[in-house]
């Protein structure tokens, strides 16, 4: 044996070393198949990540709205939005806000409604009232004070200028027998209103 071995020596060693690069070389090529896969499968985790947070930027899904994205935005613009959606979902759809955007203005919480004006100004600008500020409030109060002729009673309606008990009862007697007024001039076919009359008493009535 000890013979068979010294007499063969010099094929055993370059064997051994031929076997031990081969294992190398395996082992290497594993290594390297794992880390090429590594990057894959975090690359898919990361892209099915980002497809949830896309999708979380919508409201539930509901009756179709438009609203008008004004302002300190990437696209400004109407939207079509749904019913459940809220402004944060809109400011999205308008690309995002400007670097110079002043983003706590405005309340990405709110729930869009149908014709909402959602404007967004940049920081430091004086902000302007829109149609749910101050203005618009005193423009409701306004329309209340006038006096609705379709729904007014007689003591009401002697409240405007010219109409006496006879007219008031004029009136009431033409809704009852016509149906609602459907525009102020129609109050000329109540028997004793004239062009005149009507001229006075445009500014405190009301149909709606």
């Amino acid at each position: 044996m000890k013979l068979w071995f010294k007499q063969n020596l010099r094929y055993i060693i370059p064997g051994l070393l031929l076997f031990v690069v081969f294992i190398f070389a395996v082992s290497k090529t594993a290594t390297k198949e794992e880390k090429n896969t590594l990057p894959v499968e975090l690359s898919g985790e990361k892209t099915i990540s980002n497809k949830a947070n896309a999708s979380s930027l919508h409201g539930k899904n509901g009756k179709e709205i438009m609203v008008d994205v004004k302002g300190a935005v990437v696209h400004p613009g109407v939207y079509k939005m749904s019913t459940g959606d809220r402004t944060i979902h809109a400011i999205h759809q308008a690309g995002g806000f400007l670097k110079e955007a002043d983003e706590r203005a405005v309340n990405l919480a709110a729930v869009l409604q149908d014709e909402m004006v959602i404007y967004v100004p940049k920081k430091g600008e004086v902000q302007h009232s829109t149609p749910s500020e101050p203005d618009a409030t005193r423009a409701n109060e306004s329309q209340s004070a006038k006096i609705n002729v379709n729904i007014a009673t007689a003591e009401e309606l002697q409240k405007i200028t010219g109409i006496g008990p006879a007219k008031a009862a004029a009136i009431i007697s033409y809704r009852e027998e016509n149906g609602p007024f459907q525009k102020v001039e129609d109050l000329l076919n109540v028997t004793g209103i004239g062009e005149k009359s009507l001229e006075k008493m445009k500014d405190e009535i009301t149909i709606n």
